[in-house]
């Protein structure tokens, strides 16, 4: 099933312009990270995966994981052939930005398919596909092996929403943030949105679950504070216009 919703991306922004002013440097990826890590720790019924009876004779099971790690896709070539990697990024829950975006930025390197968390994929490559099909079901027999969350973003393309499902009980699907018209106090303002969508397994969790997830991670980031001084978060209000209720 799946949901989206636009978010006003005015303090993320604001923070991402006052971190590049301090020679830092981050990116939307990490905040949303950043956001899923805390959001899904105050939602365990969605940080949970479904798991078969081993006999298949008895219903599956949900299992809630304590700690929030995200799936993250990578678009790199791997053996001259473009493909989509999976990272890892663990205990979200209590990662901060600066150690978020460390980790994004390891990925980002050009031989990012040669690191040692990817010889699997580099040998499941190699292998005739029956054989890889077999390897990689029994790779991610146990729960949480694939993570906890799966997050996507095309936000380095000209892609407003798209949703996917990476095979956890919610994907996270974060498209560009352009500007465009919001309405603020009853006045018409330009401000940076993101549309997020949202898929989540039904068996897992129902609509209303995944809608307070939702709603909890466009609170989260409109409302971001990472504990950095006030004024280094400004909005990015570039005019307004008619008041709406007049």
């Amino acid at each position: 099933m799946h949901l989206d919703t636009d978010i006003d991306m005015s303090r993320v922004e604001a923070h991402r312009a006052a971190a590049r002013a301090a020679g830092r440097r981050y990116s939307v990826v990490g905040y949303l990270l950043w956001a899923a890590g805390r959001v899904l720790q105050r939602h365990p019924e969605a940080n949970a995966a479904l798991v078969p009876s081993r006999s298949g004779l008895r219903a599956p099971r949900t299992v809630r994981f304590a700690g929030v790690t995200a799936k993250v896709a990578l678009d790199r070539v791997v053996d001259g052939e473009r493909t989509v990697l999976s990272a890892l990024l663990p205990r979200l829950e209590s990662a901060d930005l600066d150690a978020i975006q460390e980790r994004i930025d390891r990925y980002r390197q050009p031989d990012t398919a040669q690191l040692p968390e990817f010889r699997g994929v580099r040998l499941l490559g190699r292998l005739p596909v029956p054989l890889g099909r077999l390897a990689f079901a029994a790779a991610v027999r146990t729960p949480g092996t694939l993570g906890t969350v799966s997050v996507s973003s095309l936000g380095h393309r000209p892609v407003d929403g798209f949703h996917s499902s990476g095979g956890t009980a919610v994907t996270l699907c974060a498209g560009r943030v352009i500007d465009r018209p919001v309405v603020r106090d009853g006045r018409l303002a330009i401000a940076p949105v993101m549309r997020l969508g949202l898929t989540f397994d039904h068996r897992i969790i129902d609509g209303a679950a995944a809608a307070d997830v939702l709603g909890d991670l466009t609170s989260t980031l409109e409302e971001f504070d990472d504990g950095a001084e006030e004024d280094c978060i400004q909005p990015l209000v570039r005019g307004t216009g008619q008041d709406l209720r007049t």
